[in-house]
């Protein structure tokens, strides 16, 4: 009995010796090419014919994307070296036998790099990971590593919020696939900044800007000056950081003509990506604003539909209207919190959420909860047939800002002391900080419990959240002195539509529903002959026919529709853009308690 005992203890012993992990190699042979050869090792796989995938969706994006299409050679092999059988069972995934532990090799074709692909030159490595890596089923609680075999003679570092291993500059290491997938990867001649916050506790995070751009240092500094004021004043609406995995947040940038433009926002990271030429300049602080934003928003403060997030097919969501949209508003706010643009320079951003909520179809016929779950298409999705999103969906980006704008006015002006802030904070204590992930009946509930008006809170969400009603924006903007108009609602307008200009002036985009091009009958593709008797062959050939016409008046327009010629009439309309502009800008003298109310708003919150 003891000597069966002790085997059965030392066999267990043994099993947890043997315990599942995922080591990986990368390395660059063929870099000139923009391939890279990925060698994975799995080790106590659970089943006997495992898995190995690619994955389909990508943290930060909501749409599928076929990462699988990149990966070729595929090989696999046994703990003596012995070729094992590989089955392609799908696109992007790979059966095979095993008896606990396989190492597969592939190569994988990288040169997209941006927010969510993937980028391999002899100039730099730029990874999304589910866009390099592939996994297996069933070891997704399993820990991983991961080398990274970097070209001989390169002065490269490595940015990234992987842990790294003390000793190792090239060696890091990740809990789970979760955090591996989530954690974005920088490899070059990269230009490093730092600088610390202190949070109310008294812990101090550090935060770096990892830079691949061609900068002289004190430009670098003063960027990353910039940069650190946006840290200040997106803590400064929290009251505090998060509590980073590991102590460190990393801003990954690439700025430089050679990447497609994208920011994605991960847990204890941002990989961004502008195609142009670093200059410094405030222009580029905007996607830093917005994607640091998240860190907090979304990241934390989490919809319950992004848990746990699907690597083999696009989660769908009813809350990205608050994930994004309400990032998409405090992104240009802090920036003009910030001094990094001026009011009157912030005035075209306001005006466009508010023109999104009031003169989009999409918003007028469909709530955000509703354009929300729209996303698993139209967030980077791939697809070639024509849509017909121009009056069926609106953006929850823009969408979402406006609900946020709406909301942070109506605190402003119902309840002393309350503002859009007051509201995060709460999402935050609420959701994020124990990161509870939260349902839209939870977001209701903490309006109640921010507020104490349970009938107010649950107006504004069957309203605006679940309903798609319309705002009244104009009598709460005008307590910050500011001024909300139709300036052309007295010229005369057919729509606003794409043209195409060639042997005739063709409609290159659906007509929108309610505008008089869609009364009339008109749609994509119909070319313009005539309009009021007049010959139309260029977009600029309409002004001066609308000119001599005022809303309401009729116009008779001839076009061919598939080789048909045609008629119609057209009912002229004003047009309904909204802008937004202050006092000064009108000639008129803001009050004392109109200038309070901006300065509460839109003034500098960081100490």
């Amino acid at each position: 009995m003891k000597k069966l005992l002790l085997f059965s203890l030392c066999s267990a012993f043994g099993l947890l010796g043997f315990a599942q992990k995922l080591s990986y190699v990368v390395a660059f042979p063929n870099i000139v090419h923009h391939e890279a050869k990925i060698t994975v090792v799995a080790s106590d796989i659970p089943q006997r014919t495992a898995l190995f995938r690619m994955s389909r969706s990508s943290p930060g994006r909501y749409a599928t994307h076929e990462f699988g299409k990149n990966v070729y050679d595929v090989k696999a092999f046994d703990r003596a070296g012995k070729s094992l059988v590989v089955n392609r069972t799908e696109g992007d995934v790979y059966e095979i036998r095993n008896d606990g532990y396989v190492k597969l090799e592939y190569t994988l074709y990288a040169n997209h790099p941006d927010g969510t692909y993937a980028g391999i030159d002899e100039t730099n490595i730029h990874f999304n990971m589910p866009a390099v890596f592939m996994w297996v089923k069933g070891m997704e609680e399993a820990p991983i590593d991961i080398n990274f075999q970097l070209p001989e003679g390169k002065k490269w570092t490595i940015a990234t919020q992987l842990k790294p291993v003390q000793g190792n500059p090239t060696l890091f290491t990740a809990p789970g696939l979760q955090y591996f997938m989530d954690s974005p990867t920088k490899i070059g001649e990269l230009i490093w900044k730092t600088w610390t916050l202190k949070n109310p506790d008294g812990k101090s995070y550090q935060f770096r800007l990892a830079m691949e751009a061609k900068a002289s240092e004190a430009l670098a500094d003063s960027f990353a000056r910039k940069v650190h004021t946006i840290t200040e004043e997106a803590q400064a609406v929290f009251g505090e950081v998060p509590a980073y995995d590991y102590g460190t947040y990393t801003f990954i940038a690439s700025i430089n003509p050679y990447v497609k433009g994208d920011g994605m926002e991960h847990r204890n990271s941002t990989m961004i990506a502008l195609p142009t030429q670093f200059d410094g300049n405030n222009y580029l602080l905007d996607v830093f604003s917005h994607e640091f934003f998240h860190c907090w928003n979304v990241e934390r403060i989490r919809p319950k539909t992004l848990e746990p997030f699907n690597f083999e097919k696009s989660n769908m969501s009813n809350e990205l209207w608050c994930a994004e949209g309400f990032t998409q508003y405090y992104g240009d706010l802090l920036m003009t919190r910030g001094k990094f643009q001026t009011v009157d320079e912030y005035m075209p951003s306001l005006a466009g959420l508010i023109n999104t909520k009031e003169n989009t179809a999409g918003a007028k016929r469909f709530s955000p909860a509703e354009v929300s779950r729209h996303a698993v298409f139209v967030d980077a999705g791939v697809a070639i047939d024509k849509s017909n999103y121009v009056n069926m969906y609106t953006s929850y980006y823009p969408y979402g800002g406006a609900i946020a704008l709406a909301l942070d006015l109506e605190l402003r002006t119902r309840y002393k002391g309350l503002t859009l802030d007051s509201y995060m904070t709460t999402l935050w204590k609420k959701f994020g900080k124990p990161e509870k992930a939260y349902t839209i009946p939870g977001l209701e509930a903490a309006l109640v419990e921010l507020t104490g008006d349970k009938s107010f809170a649950t107006s504004f969400f069957s309203k605006y959240i679940t309903g798609h009603e319309s705002f009244n924006y104009a009598p709460l903007v005008e307590k910050a002195g500011l001024v909300l108009k139709r300036a052309n609602e007295q010229k005369a307008w057919m729509g606003s539509v794409q043209y195409r200009e060639g042997n005739n002036l063709t409609i290159a985009s659906n007509t929108v529903i309610g505008t008089p091009l869609y009364m009339a009958g008109l749609d994509v593709d119909d070319q313009l002959i005539s309009l009021d008797g007049k010959p139309v062959k260029k977009q600029s050939d309409l002004e001066p026919i609308l000119k001599e016409h005022k809303p309401g008046d009729n116009i008779v327009v001839e076009y061919q529709h598939r080789g048909n010629t045609k008629t119609a009439t057209i009912i002229l309309a004003g047009n309904p853009q909204y802008s937004l502009v202050t006092f000064e800008q009108e000639g008129k003298t803001p009050t004392a308690d109109m200038l309070a109310f901006r300065n509460s708003w839109f003034g500098n919150k960081a100490k």
